[in-house]
């Protein structure tokens, strides 16, 4: 038998274990579990710094992402649990600090970190963050002015949004007391860390769901606070979900986070910032002993505008009744003319009497008897002196009978029966009653017929019998009748 060519060990068709050789071939999941626990063993911990690219949030909760630099890029998963306590929302291009562990998928034959935390790499970075989410959202316009709603001037019911642990809620509460008491509605929160932007955003949504004469009292301004910090202590406040909600809230909003020197993506989506939370409160309301005097004072200056006019006229008619004479002034005229025409009646009246005594002595001197028997006897003559001629009084007589003459013959010219000797006839009912148509005539059953020498009933042969006619009303015997004037 001869020895194998040496090319056939080699590489020949079928895979044959050689001399020697102990080792068997490997699988590839082998190798590959054997890969994983190489890296994992020597990379069980590590802190990258990176730029985050293609961020992904699975429907799982998982979050996939990228982790880059300059020359190189590193898969990456966080797991839901882990993705849950982050405490900002990843984006493109944030350079972040990583800690985890690498490990492999041997599905790709790839290696990645299974990230445990995820932190923003320092300020800077956390401000390229802030500026960021400003941009995008101050162009979808949520930092408009126009949005901005004016505060009630005097709220009913106030809610507070912070922590109810903190020195925040008591400032708030105390100065409220101390301007003006009224409800206050305070929804616990926090304000800072993990799950901290989720609960201030639920509790502007909750108040702003609210309806008015529920059992809770809707609020009518919402207060959001907390106390001053560092840019990480406040970093819940620029949140894109808190802002939103501030924006979406249907109560007017006061943010008051920080100092006065800090600012927020929440002060610039709220109706109204406040320095700080006790500005807040007494933006809110206004001083309750400043109002009481403000309405006393407008009362004082009612009460002064209704009696100014009362005080003006007062002044002027006092002026008047100065200026006016007395009452004796005003008489004293007229009592001196009355005393004059007193005077001049006097004078008057004597005189007058004493003409008419002169008079009556001048007609008492007429009247003597030799005087009325002369004036007897001119009139005696002067009626004898008259004559009495017949034809004074008969000439008179004569015209009236000429016109009585006249009318009489007119009144027998204009006689309604003087046509009937002309050969007309007239047409009456059976109430003797005159018809002058024939349509009146077509209704009756009976006709009377009257001519000059009498009447003469007319009834149809198939007409019923007419009526028995009323007798005329006979004339009283001293009442003249008409035919008597021509007769």
């Amino acid at each position: 038998m001869t020895a194998p060519d040496e090319s056939e060990e080699d590489g020949g068709l079928v895979a044959r274990n050689r001399q020697g050789d102990n080792a068997a071939p490997l699988s590839i999941t082998e190798i590959s579990n054997m890969l994983k626990r190489v890296v994992e063993d020597r990379f069980g911990f590590v802190r990258l710094r990176g730029e985050l690219s293609g961020v992904k949030r699975a429907a799982s909760g998982h979050l996939y992402l990228a982790l880059k630099d300059e020359n190189a890029v590193l898969d990456g998963v966080m797991w839901r649990g882990s993705a849950q306590r982050l405490q900002f929302s990843p984006e493109d291009g944030i350079e972040v600090i990583a800690t985890g562990k690498l490990t492999t998928y041997p599905g790709r034959s790839k290696y990645q970190i299974v990230i445990d935390s995820l932190e923003i790499a320092g300020e800077g970075a956390l401000l390229a963050l802030l500026e960021k989410t400003k941009a995008k959202l101050e162009a979808e316009g949520l930092f408009a002015r126009e949005r901005k709603r004016p505060l009630p001037f005097l709220p009913r019911v106030i809610g507070v949004v912070t922590s109810p642990t903190g020195s925040v809620i008591r400032d708030i509460l105390h100065r409220l007391a101390d301007r003006f008491p009224l409800h206050v509605l305070v929804w616990p929160v926090l304000v800072q860390g993990q799950g901290a932007a989720e609960q201030v955003a639920n509790a502007l949504r909750g108040f702003s769901a609210l309806g008015r004469g529920g059992p809770v009292p809707r609020p009518d301004v919402v207060i959001v606070a907390r106390g001053g910090g560092s840019i990480e202590d406040l970093w819940s406040f620029n949140e894109e979900v808190v802002v939103r909600a501030i924006a979406e809230c249907s109560i007017p909003v006061i943010s008051a986070v920080g100092h006065e020197t800090d600012t927020t993506l929440a002060d610039y989506a709220a109706d109204r910032r406040a320095p700080t939370p006790t500005a807040a409160a007494e933006i809110a309301v206004p001083v309750r002993a400043d109002l009481v005097a403000t309405v006393a004072d407008l009362a004082n200056r009612q009460r002064r505008a209704v009696l100014r006019p009362v005080e003006l006229g007062r002044e002027r008619l006092e002026a008047r009744v100065r200026r006016m004479p007395r009452l004796d002034q005003l008489l004293q005229p007229h009592s001196q003319r009355l005393d004059e025409l007193g005077e001049r009646l006097r004078r008057g009246l004597m005189d007058r009497a004493g003409r008419g005594r002169e008079q009556l002595a001048g007609t008492s001197a007429r009247l003597s008897p030799a005087l009325l028997r002369r004036s007897a006897g001119d009139a005696q003559r002067q009626l004898e002196r008259v004559r009495l001629v017949p034809e004074l009084v008969t000439r008179p007589i004569e015209r009236k009978r000429e016109a009585l003459g006249a009318l009489a013959r007119l009144a027998q010219q204009f006689h309604p029966e003087e046509p009937l000797r002309r050969g007309y006839a007239i047409v009456r009912d059976a109430n003797d009653k005159a018809l002058t148509s024939r349509a009146l005539a077509a209704k009756e059953a009976a006709l009377v017929l009257q001519f000059a020498d009498g009447r003469l009933d007319v009834v149809p042969a198939d007409a019923p019998p007419p009526p028995p006619r009323k007798p005329a009303r006979k004339p009283a015997a001293d009442s003249p009748r008409q035919d008597d004037l021509f007769g």
